[in-house]
């Protein structure tokens, strides 16, 4: 005989999913008859690495093990129970939103089980179709302010992709996020998968990766480029992600540094060095181009124009120094190079 609580569904009340009015009920249910939802994004790529479904007992593992549910408990504990009730489909009482709540409260009941036995809880109905399920998980988790980092954001707009076949456009409609944002989150994941990249931590390194139209020349000039550049970023040769935006770019734009880069005759450090003595860094132009093009709007003329007084006469004494720098510069760059 089934031991499931009888669940009716309140009168009246309801959850918002991109525009759909869904009957939901509001109320308390022991923490022991509710599932975790295998598809929590939070640990799937750990546990879920071998294609096999996790046990319950080894999500529940798992998210006890993480920083935020250790404090998540002590928060829970303090203010003695939930402020925000978890959010359950009807049927298998899956948690679809606060796994990690519902991890705090198993760990908790070990000490209390009275006190902690049951739990506040939305519930949905059973037969919500899974659109609405993960449109709703889409606006708490990448819309919304909770607190799914972007690889685990990535992951959930991949298994949507594959594991339910749904195109990015339609992906983009649910979520509320441009078809190319959609992509690059999608693109960025499965790179990460495609090279055994395990490391949640190094996401920044590959989203700055594939977002470079410099790099992405190079990928396709040289096929096992990828796989040299993935292995520098385990090995820390290419210690931050800032240095895949804005040094790599540079390495890339200089045939000869790029090539010897990718042949290994260069580390990454003495590739950049070659590249900027080669002047493929073109940062100080930009900066100089974009100093020009501000200074010559006429809403900047103008306004220094308008000041009067004290702040009129720094601004003169302002330009008559970066007059003076600027004829120094153009003197030293006039002279032959070498």
């Amino acid at each position: 005989m089934s031991t499931q609580p009888s669940i009716p569904l309140t009168e009246g009340e309801t959850l918002l999913i991109r525009g759909v009015e869904i009957p939901v009920e509001t109320t308390t249910l022991p923490q022991a008859s509710l599932r975790f939802f295998v598809d929590n994004p939070r640990v799937y790529s750990i546990l879920r690495s071998d294609g096999e479904e996790p046990s319950q007992a080894a999500i529940e593992r798992k998210l006890l093990e993480m920083d935020h549910v250790k404090a998540l408990i002590q928060d829970i504990k303090r203010d003695g129970g939930l402020t925000d009730p978890v959010v359950v489909r009807a049927g298998k009482l899956e948690v679809l939103e606060g796994n990690s709540r519902l991890a705090a409260y198993r760990a908790l009941a070990k000490l209390d089980p009275i006190k902690w036995g049951r739990m506040k809880v939305r519930l949905l109905p059973e037969g919500l179709d899974d659109a609405l399920i993960f449109a709703l998980l889409g606006q708490y988790h990448i819309k919304g302010k909770k607190d799914w980092a972007p690889f685990e954001q990535a992951g959930f707009l991949y298994r949507r992709s594959i594991a339910h076949d749904i195109d990015p456009a339609q992906l983009a409609q649910e979520i509320g996020l441009s078809r190319r944002k959609v992509e690059h989150l999608i693109a960025v994941y499965r790179f990460m998968l495609d090279h055994g990249e395990a490391e949640t931590a190094r996401w920044s390194y590959y989203d700055e990766y594939l977002k470079s139209t410099a790099i992405r020349k190079v990928r396709l000039a040289h096929g096992d480029f990828d796989a040299l550049v993935v292995e520098k970023v385990k090995s820390g040769e290419i210690a931050r992600a800032v240095d895949v935006r804005d040094r790599l770019p540079i390495i890339c734009a200089a045939t000869k540094s790029v090539q010897k880069f990718a042949s290994r005759a260069l580390d990454f450090e003495d590739a950049h060095e070659h590249a900027v003595e080669s002047g493929a860094d073109s940062s100080p132009y930009r900066k100089l181009a974009k100093f020009r093009q501000w200074i010559a709007k006429a809403e900047v003329e103008a306004a220094l124009g308008r000041a009067q007084g004290e702040t009129r006469r720094k601004i003169l004494f302002e330009l008559d120094k970066l007059a003076g720098r600027v004829e120094a510069v153009r003197g030293k760059l006039r002279k032959p190079e070498g």
